[in-house]
């Protein structure tokens, strides 16, 4: 089937960017919901199986989605021949997965029956659906068409909501709760594929393409490194505190999670291009890329953290309720995160798009292995915040080991790392210390002191012209369909 041009950088961002708006939205609904129905001792136990049901979906990839991007954008590639092969190895994986997933499960958690019992309610249907997702939207990734990648991961949050909801009106238990939960990723995961089918002829019997396997065991690694992270906390803070305690912390952690889609998404967006310019020799235009890349991403991770810096104990009452107010600092703590990561995802991107994926795993490995120890020192030591600052440790020594291992780092940092970062922390300091009794207004003159960037930073100023040209558009296009309605009717 002959396949439409892919749609722009700019365009794909746009697209992808209300869609993940959307789905944030809608994922931090499900999270309110869910918290408000479960106690903090349930909403703890669901914590630690969502993390294990995360990694085990993660097993059913094993780096492979990167791999597809890196095949599918090579000149003359059989794009039919790279998804084929794909869907054959998600298969098998996702037996292997579960046998083994499973196996370790019963050995690590076989005297709590309730967790064990959520565990299969949940994992089953959820990890199935998350490996079916990905071969969808993977697949519309390559071919740079992000909406569709926008519609399956839309479709996913609007089950995920009315699935607690239902489960709340007809009053089902945490397990039954669980089990709904993991069937709307299953729903998302279905549409996913027939959206694949209808834009691609699947031929299971092809020929594999074994460029699939080429670097495999560092994609492998990498990815399961880059998603344990987020999961670090739960899983080993469950060894040190108390469940009611790491429910408070899931909490905290979920909002910036959470929120971590949305560059991810823009990192969606600028893969393929990249991986194009690195095989084409291009690497001027892909340092170029991404200097550019690492500053949009950056800009939305300090938009994200400053609204949850500053009024994070008014964010938790309205969402949680006084009996969340525990989760206010680390919740102020963790926002950070979503400016650190932001800044991760994009030197990390720029690691595996330019054939340095062993440098991104012995970073993240490293990483995982300290955050280990940090988690179990800090929380010992103080407890929920020291479990948050931990987190924020991790963050920093991430950032560290991929800028050291990037091409052009003194560059990078002279135009990125250094100027950005420097006055967003530079400026929360300042407002914090002298507007910490009037959070609200420190919020809104941080969040009016990045405007500054725009005025420091021509590069940055004509690279977001696009976005802002395609709003304009999209807008007008819809004012004139709504006149054209008007006299119509």
């Amino acid at each position: 089937m002959k396949q439409s041009k892919g749609n722009s950088i700019s365009t794909n961002i746009f697209h992808l960017f209300y869609s993940t708006a959307l789905t944030s939205v809608l994922n931090a609904g499900a999270l309110i919901i869910l918290a408000y129905y479960l106690q903090s001792y349930h909403y703890g136990l669901f914590s630690v199986v969502l993390a294990l049901a995360m990694i085990m979906a993660y097993f059913t990839d094993a780096g492979l989605s990167g791999i597809v991007l890196r095949e599918g954008s090579v000149k003359e590639a059989d794009v039919s021949a790279v998804i084929s092969s794909y869907i054959k190895m998600r298969a098998g994986l996702l037996i292997v997965t579960f046998a083994l997933g499973f196996l370790l499960i019963e050995v690590l958690h076989g005297n709590n029956e309730e967790l064990i019992r959520t565990a299969y309610f949940l994992v089953l249907p959820m990890v199935t659906g998350v490996a079916m997702q990905t071969i969808g939207i993977t697949y519309f990734q390559l071919k740079e068409k992000m909406q569709y990648c926008g519609l399956i991961r839309i479709i996913s949050a609007l089950c995920l909501v009315g699935s607690i909801i239902i489960g709340m009106l007809l009053s089902l238990s945490p397990v039954t709760i669980s089990f709904l939960y993991g069937c709307s990723y299953l729903a998302a995961g279905v549409l996913g594929i027939v959206m694949l089918m209808k834009n691609m002829k699947i031929t299971l019997r092809s020929k594999f393409h074994r460029g699939l396997l080429q670097n495999l065991g560092s994609f492998t690694l990498g990815g399961l490194l880059f998603v344990i992270m987020p999961h670090l906390g739960p899983l080993v803070l469950e060894r040190t505190l108390t469940l009611q305690e790491v429910g408070l912390f899931a909490v905290a952690y979920r909002i910036p999670q959470a929120l971590q889609q949305i560059p991810f998404i823009v990192a969606g967006a600028y893969n393929p291009v990249l991986f194009r310019h690195f095989n084409h020799q291009r690497m001027k235009e892909h340092l170029s890329l991404l200097i550019s890349q690492t500053k949009i991403m950056a800009l939305i991770g300090m938009v994200m953290t400053i609204p949850f810096y500053y009024l994070s104990e008014t964010i938790i009452g309205l969402l949680f309720g006084e009996n969340w107010l525990e989760a206010t600092l680390p919740l102020k703590i963790l926002s950070i995160l979503l400016t650190l990561q932001a800044v991760n995802i994009s030197l990390a991107d720029g690691l595996t798009t330019s054939a340095r994926q062993l440098y991104r795993t012995s970073v993240q490995l490293v990483a995982v292995i300290i955050g280990i120890f940090l988690y179990i020192f800090y929380s010992n030591q103080f407890g929920l915040i020291g479990a948050a600052f931990a987190g924020i440790t991790i963050e920093l020594i991430t950032l560290i080991g991929f800028w050291l291992f990037t091409a052009e780092k003194e560059f990078v940092a002279r135009k990125v790392l250094v100027p950005y970062l420097t006055i967003f922390f530079v400026s929360l300091v300042l407002f914090e210390y002298f507007l910490q009794p009037y959070p609200l207004l420190g919020g809104m003159l941080h969040l009016a002191s990045l405007f500054s960037f725009l005025f420091l930073d021509k590069d940055l100023k004509e690279k977001l012209k696009p976005f802002v040209k395609i709003a304009l558009q999209k807008k007008w296009k819809k004012q004139h369909e709504n006149e054209r309605g008007i006299e119509n009717g």
